[in-house]
């Protein structure tokens, strides 16, 4: 079971490491981790950088605020087939 919602902003209290918590893993061993995306903010120039999902384990998570909802993400296609980051099967 999982204590942290998809959504909500997080930091690890180790690193500092802040951002969304775009995914959850339950692992055999017992243990449940997070995938958190960093917000980048935009460059002088106004690049913005693409930030690396980081996994952490949940009780290294602390919840800051409400970040994002479902709601706010959804789109007609939800490109999951197009991410080159996603595991292919």
């Amino acid at each position: 079971m999982f204590i942290h919602e998809l959504g909500k902003k997080g930091i690890d209290i180790i690193t500092q490491f802040e951002g969304i918590i775009v995914a959850r893993a339950e692992h055999l061993t017992g243990c449940n981790t997070y995938g958190i995306a960093p917000q980048n903010k935009p460059t002088k120039e106004g690049k913005i950088e693409r930030g690396v999902t980081e996994w952490f384990d949940e009780g290294r998570i602390k919840i800051i605020s409400e970040g994002v909802t479902k709601q706010m993400v959804k789109a007609q296609d939800n490109g999951s087939d197009t991410n080159s980051d996603n595991p292919k099967i």
